[in-house]
């Protein structure tokens, strides 16, 4: 009897993981607010990083983060300063932790060997897998598609594979022209229910492979 209830306990603990690992993976997914822009291989993505212009892209709201007179602002276009940057042909690095601006001098270290890229990425803009047909601007875009993704991680899997529908109408409202202190050496809390959005200085409510 004793050996029944361990075996039930056991069944009903592994099937509540196995529920929450699929809601999480589904809650993670963020295909459709992807730029057309953006490499493919990543069921989800925080932050760009381009090594081009020490600079950021926050895909949940679509804003674009530089450093001007050592404050980190946010906008939703960059400025003219950065009228010759190629979003395309620029090497972009996925970047999934929160607030890495804060921590910027680790990423100009890693990936300045990348400034003037010679090669290039694939693009989800030239992709034919079905998946990148809920991106907005792509050629064959179909916002109601559903789409067949990967659960293994971010990265495409042969196997494990779960469909989902894309909102294309729940991205958050940006803020135009946010500005947010520079810090370097500030640490990041890498934990994966902390909000990714940066402190804003001065402001009621300071508030993410």
């Amino acid at each position: 009897m004793k050996k029944l209830f361990l075996f039930a306990a056991i069944l009903m603990v592994s099937l509540f993981s196995i529920n929450n690992a699929k809601a999480q993976v589904s809650l993670n997914i963020n295909i459709g607010s992807q730029p057309v822009w953006g490499p493919t291989g990543y069921n989800h993505v925080d932050y760009y990083y381009f090594p081009d212009i020490n600079a950021y892209y926050y895909v949940p709201s679509g804003q674009y983060i530089y450093s001007n007179g050592g404050r980190w602002v946010w906008v939703n276009s960059l400025p003219a300063q950065y009228g010759n940057f190629d979003l395309y042909n620029s090497y972009k690095v996925v970047v999934n932790e929160p607030r890495p601006y804060l921590r910027n001098n680790v990423y100009v270290t890693k990936y300045s060997k990348f400034k003037n890229y010679n090669g290039r990425q694939a693009l989800i803009r030239d992709s034919r897998d079905a998946k990148y047909y809920v991106v907005k601007g792509h050629p064959n875009y179909n916002s109601n598609k559903t789409v067949v993704i990967n659960n293994n991680n971010n990265r495409p899997s042969r196997t494990q594979k779960t469909v989902v529908r894309v909102n294309q109408n729940s991205r958050p409202t940006p803020n135009i022209g946010r500005v947010v202190p520079r810090n370097d050496n500030r640490g990041v809390n890498n934990s994966k229910g902390e909000n990714n959005r940066p402190e804003r200085g001065g402001e009621k409510g300071n508030g993410r492979h």
